[in-house]
């Protein structure tokens, strides 16, 4: 099953994108924005946690001082088991919502609120409820990528490395799922699983943007080069692969795989990483040109480009700044919200064992 056909399309348009410009920054004064950052952070007994997707500098300082980089769960399962009484989440405004559920009782700050997701964006909680009340026979699956209203609607929520095997033991029950947000993650995983799967219309503007033409014509050009994609890409982008899966598994294909160039369909804050962990490889962006192409994103999220050093400093410096950029969840939602993670940590541990 797919999409439901009346339901309206909540891709975000190019007009709903922000045109964010990156920063480029003085060697010396990165340098001196670490150093006032790292410092922070120690006197305010504060750790820093980053995405992969955001600045590799942030990315940098985050290990340098004894915090993380990550995907979104591992990021707020992190902060929780970490003895800091702050956590300084930088990435998009779910994650730090995560953060805060799992950390009821640390304070969580973000570089910017106003770091957002388009998926998040893209499932306006009203909407959704009102989606789930139709569908009242579903179990309801929703991504990470979601706010905590959302989160709190839910019977199970999934990151892209556990939503496959977690579908699987839904249907193997007979169970009929209503999935939110991304079409596209959601389309993979009902082909791979077979699921009887209700799909609501959303879409990652970063991975909606890749050309399975515009790819196989780089394809083209490097004959011997593997091609890494996340399932949050269209179906025919995925069809090409080599390799598809989340973040973390892009990083571990990237390692485990002999080819010795890459052609990666996900954000390119991730090439900051896996050129680091693969230094003899080559890592090419999956072109976002060719037919349809809006360069929404231009294979980059505007939302994680705003988590940069220069206002992560000016958080830091200013108590009225942090304040302001605190992540607050209301009890009751965060308490709803709390069954559908543990459910999936719960899924996670056992599958370990």
């Amino acid at each position: 099953m797919s999409a439901q056909a009346n339901l309206p399309d909540f891709t975000l348009s190019p007009e709903e994108v922000p045109i964010v410009v990156t920063e480029v920054l003085p060697s010396e004064r990165v340098s001196a924005l670490k150093s006032e950052i790292a410092t922070a952070l120690k006197d305010r007994g504060a750790t820093l946690i980053a995405h992969y997707y955001v600045d590799g500098d942030v990315q940098d300082l985050a290990e340098e001082t004894g915090g993380c980089v990550a995907d979104s769960l591992e990021m707020a399962r992190f902060g929780r088991d970490h003895t800091a009484g702050t956590l300084v989440v930088a990435g998009v405004r779910f994650m730090g919502e995560t953060a805060k559920i799992l950390s009821p009782d640390k304070r969580v700050i973000m570089p910017t609120l106003e770091a957002q997701c388009s998926l998040d964006l893209g499932c306006p909680p009203d909407a959704f409820e009102a989606f789930c009340q139709a569908n009242p026979d579903r179990t309801v699956v929703v991504y990470a990528n979601t706010s905590a209203r959302v989160k709190a609607l839910s019977d199970w929520v999934v990151t892209s490395s556990v939503a496959l095997p977690i579908v699987e033991s839904l249907a193997a029950r007979d169970e009929k799922i209503l999935w939110a947000p991304d079409k596209h993650l959601g389309h993979y995983i009902q082909t791979c699983t077979g699921a009887d799967m209700l799909l609501w219309s959303g879409a990652c503007v970063v991975h909606e943007e890749f050309k399975a033409k515009a790819l196989f014509d780089m394809k083209a050009l490097y004959p011997d080069a593997g091609v890494l994609v996340h399932p949050e890409s269209p179906a025919a982008v995925i069809d090409i692969a080599d390799s598809v899966g989340s973040t973390s598994h892009i990083l571990q294909a990237a390692s485990q795989l002999p080819q010795q160039t890459f052609i990666v369909a996900t954000d390119r804050g991730l090439f900051h990483k896996l050129r680091q962990r693969n230094p003899g490889k080559r890592f090419i962006e999956a072109p976002t040109a060719g037919d349809g192409a809006t360069c929404r994103s231009c294979a980059h999220c505007p939302w994680m480009a705003m988590n940069e050093l220069s206002r992560l400093a000016a958080c830091l410096r200013d108590t009225a700044v942090m304040t302001a950029n605190e992540i607050h969840v209301d009890p009751t939602i965060a308490e709803r919200a709390m069954v559908p993670l543990t459910r999936m940590l719960e899924f996670q541990s056992a599958a370990a064992n």
